[in-house]
């Protein structure tokens, strides 16, 4: 039965990387690019796996990209004293209040579902995009299932297929790196060798 699973799953990461928007993918590189060349920051947007992959793709973005990138749960302490003090669906859009957030800048959302008010799934992702939205900042996301929210707004979006329902999660959050490191080695976006690739000239 393990075994049955091992295969199943890797069946299903092939048939997701084959049915994947090439052409959305593309589209964010253009608009990634777009923003490095007007000045503008990133900003990571994410909650549970999907902030750790934010973590990860800040320091790709910053040091091989050489686009200005946060993420908000990187600062473990205003991002639990907001939720404390102000509740969790808050954390996000004061957070990019405070940074000033404006028409340069970017969010980049990873998210299983990209937050739906209604559910109440992720609402501190929704109301950090109306925020964006208000101030003219780019949005792009990265983002499973239907992409809910994130897909409604965003300017260029890639939502994950989702081949089995009951692996969206894992493939969803899989596939945020695979993205992210797809454009961090970019042709339009890398300007700096990582390590590894420069070693073996």
């Amino acid at each position: 039965m393990a075994a049955m699973h091992v295969k199943t799953y890797f069946d299903e990461v092939g048939k997701v990387a084959q049915q994947i928007d090439v052409a959305g993918i593309e589209k964010l590189a253009t608009e990634l690019k777009a923003l490095r060349d007007r000045g503008g920051r990133l900003f990571f947007l994410g909650v549970g796996g999907s902030a750790g992959n934010c973590s990860h793709a800040v320091n790709d973005f910053r040091k091989i990209v050489g686009i200005e990138s946060y993420a908000p749960t990187d600062n473990v302490s205003e991002l639990t004293a907001r939720t404390n003090d102000e509740g969790w669906a808050s954390v996000f859009v004061e957070w990019l209040k405070v940074s000033r957030l404006t028409a340069k800048d970017g969010v980049v959302v990873f998210s299983v579902g990209g937050g739906n008010l209604e559910k109440n799934i992720s609402p501190n992702l929704v109301t950090a995009l109306q925020y964006a939205k208000t101030v003219g900042a780019k949005i792009a996301g990265v983002v499973g299932r239907d992409g809910g929210y994130t897909a409604k707004v965003a300017d260029a979006c890639v939502i994950i297929p989702t081949v089995n329902p009951e692996t969206v999660t894992p493939h969803s959050e899989a596939f945020q790196a695979v993205v992210w490191h797809l454009l961090v080695s970019h042709p339009k976006l890398k300007v700096n060798q990582t390590k590894w690739e420069a070693a073996v000239r």
